[in-house]
């Protein structure tokens, strides 16, 4: 075998078996979001029901906490604002994740991922066999990628030796 279709032989599986995880990895992500987001529920269900028992809403009590003289009272409210920011969009996350057929998923994590999150991803995946229809398209498509990388990394080789063959 040459050279040149080794290189291009490797890349390709490389591609292949890069891309295979994606649907994998998509999954891992979405268990984690799903646990973000109930814990994050849960602090902000905290939250709404000590301002209830002062006969507040959120926003109310979000508003005596923005008035506050004391720091650790303005500063436990902007914590509590970024909180519900996120909140907002782990939500809008998990219902891009929904709205995508199963093997587009890993597609959703570019809409822009939860940075801890995705880091907790990284930190704790565990690669899977793609015995799943998505798991073989993304592999399919990762090979195709690496094959078109190959061939790219390749090509000054094969310049190169079809100069050397006009000679």
């Amino acid at each position: 075998m040459r050279l040149v279709q080794l290189i291009t032989l490797v890349v390709t599986g490389a591609g292949a078996v890069v891309m295979s995880q994606a649907p994998e990895f998509a999954q891992q992500y979405r268990q984690r979001l799903g646990g973000a987001l109930e814990e994050l529920a849960e602090v902000v269900a905290g939250f709404d029901a000590d301002a209830a028992r002062y006969n507040l809403d959120r926003e109310q009590a979000l508003e005596i906490h923005r008035q506050a003289t004391e720091p650790f009272l303005r500063d436990r409210g902007v914590s509590m604002e970024a909180v519900l920011r996120r909140l907002d969009r782990l939500h809008a996350q998990a219902r891009h994740f929904e709205e995508l057929p199963p093997f587009l998923r890993p597609v959703a994590l570019a809409y822009p991922p939860d940075e801890r999150v995705l880091e907790g991803t990284f930190q704790d995946f565990r690669p899977a066999v793609p015995v799943t229809a998505d798991g073989t398209v993304w592999a399919g498509a990762g090979g195709f990628v690496g094959w078109l990388i190959g061939r790219i990394l390749t090509l000054p080789f094969r310049r190169r030796r079809r100069a050397l063959a006009r000679r």
